[in-house]
């Protein structure tokens, strides 16, 4: 028991010791110069942070006295620790408020040039006057001067030059104060070759400055609205020259929206650069190629707007453009107008079948369509069945659906033999059977029956359905079809046999 308290109070004599050593020698490094004295914490675990907040109280202290409530004066101020300080609103005077000014200095890349138009159009027409009239040379001339002169920001003013000869003023007018050249499309020759030679000159300088083709196009937006200001020369160039750069695709379909706006149509000015413009451009390419691009931009309805509101019927644009020398162009326009009337005719069938009208009155709407529209029977008859075929939910079962599509078809038999008076519509019918039940294989079962119903309800007659078999056929599941017809077939054959038999007997 003894030595157990000695070693228990020596322990404490040595930590005390030890507490006091470290005591002494965190004020000395604490306290500093100054005299101050740290915080009184003895324990050896809490040195650290004992450290850290001395630290932190020195830094603040250096702080206030350096940034306090007065500013960076404070110190003289308050007159040191004892507090002896001046009044401030003694021996400071109020400062009064002043306005001053202050300059920012800009790099010389930043600096923005003067907008001088005038300058460029100097140095671009003194180019083309020394070049002459060789549109190589002129070609070379702009593709080296886009490396000097800033064509991205007077890209207008060169294209005015290049098409007119001088900046246009509103309204498409040259001004008379500025210079002009003759090396422009307006004073070249008015013949196709010149303008496809015009043509290759824009191509190559659009290709090498890719950036010009969106000012370009700007470019020739604001050309086509101010055809009432130039001649009809200068019109017929510029009609030609956009055909060919439609056809290269230097240009976009879409620049022809200008040409809808209401005063030149209503003066006639856009028909007739219509025409100009769609000879050049299919002179180059062929009507197939003028119809796709004319299809991507949504442009291909819409060419009847080229005339007035009185005059926008496919009579008056086929005679238009037939009598213009562009046949073709009339056609396509007359097969467009066709198709839109049949989606048409085919939306107003299906509501009038979705509403359960009388045959009757479904059969007089479609045959007053047809003769409006010039529609054939044998393509009326494609969409009678399309739409019959639409107006039902069909059954997802290959057994089921067969007898559903018989009661259907059934039912609508009256309508179909309406329209199946030629053997061509007949034919047709046919063919847009084996094509449905194709390309729906729970209908491929079905054919016959279908087929055979139609015979007997008197949709079909014997001669198409035996020219079908024997080479009017598609190849969309000829075999399988084919075997499925061939007891028909042979009983048709037959019947027919037995008929001219009799019928030589009767003679």
């Amino acid at each position: 028991m003894y030595a157990w308290g000695v070693r228990r109070a020596g322990r404490s004599r040595r930590h005390h010791r030890r507490g006091r050593r470290l005591r002494r020698c965190f004020r000395g490094r604490a306290g500093g110069c100054t005299g101050r004295r740290g915080p009184r914490r003895a324990a050896p675990r809490r040195l650290w942070s004992a450290r850290r907040g001395g630290h932190h109280r020195r830094r603040q202290g250096r702080w206030r006295r350096a940034h306090g409530a007065l500013g960076p004066a404070a110190p003289a101020l308050r007159g040191g620790r004892h507090g002896k300080g001046v009044s401030f609103m003694n021996n400071q005077k109020q400062q009064k408020p002043t306005l001053s000014g202050q300059r920012f200095k800009t790099r010389k890349r930043d600096e923005k040039e003067r907008f001088d138009p005038t300058q460029f159009q100097d140095c671009i027409i003194q180019g083309l006057t020394e070049t002459g009239t060789d549109l190589e040379a002129v070609a070379k001339f702009l593709d080296a001067s886009g490396a000097k002169l800033d064509y991205r920001r007077y890209a207008e003013t060169l294209f005015d030059i290049l098409v007119a000869g001088g900046m246009l003023a509103p309204g498409g007018t040259l001004a008379d104060d500025m210079m002009r050249t003759d090396v422009c499309v307006f004073a070249a020759q008015e013949d196709l070759e010149t303008m496809q030679a015009f043509a290759q000159v824009f191509n190559k300088l659009i290709r090498r400055y890719k950036y010009l083709e969106k000012g370009f196009e700007d470019e020739v937006k604001k050309l086509l609205l101010f055809l009432k200001g130039f001649s009809e020369s200068e019109r017929n160039k510029l009609a030609m020259l956009t055909g060919v750069l439609l056809a290269n695709g230097t240009l976009n379909a879409s620049i022809l929206n200008s040409l809808y706006n209401e005063n030149l149509v209503k003066e006639g000015v856009s028909a007739a650069f219509a025409v100009k413009l769609f000879k050049s451009w299919i002179n180059e390419k062929d009507i197939n190629a003028v119809a796709a691009s004319l299809r991507k931009v949504s442009m291909d309805n819409r060419l009847m707007e080229l005339f007035p509101a009185n005059k926008q019927s496919v009579e008056h644009f086929t005679k238009y453009f037939t009598e213009a020398g562009l046949k073709e162009l009339s056609e396509y326009v007359r097969n467009q107008q066709t198709i839109g009337a049949r989606k048409e005719l085919q939306k107003e069938l299906q509501e009038q079948m979705s509403r359960g009208d009388p045959f009757k009155d479904i059969i007089l709407y479609v045959k007053e369509e047809m003769k409006k529209n010039n529609i054939p029977e044998p393509v009326v008859i494609g969409i009678v069945w399309s739409s019959v075929m639409s107006t039902v939910e069909w059954n997802k079962k290959e057994e089921l659906v067969a007898e559903q599509a018989i009661k259907h078809l059934k039912q609508y038999s009256p309508l179909l033999a309406a329209f199946t008076t030629q053997g061509q519509s007949e034919l047709t019918l046919l063919l847009k059977i084996q094509e449905y039940c194709y390309d729906n294989i729970h209908f491929m079962k079905a054919f016959q029956k279908i087929v055979v119903l139609f015979y007997k309800a008197e949709v079909l007659s014997e001669e198409p359905i035996l020219k079908w078999y024997k080479d009017a056929h598609v190849a969309k599941g000829k075999s399988v079809f084919l075997e499925q017809m061939k007891k028909f077939v042979e009983w048709l054959k037959n019947a027919e046999e037995e008929s001219e038999s009799e019928a030589e007997e009767g003679d």
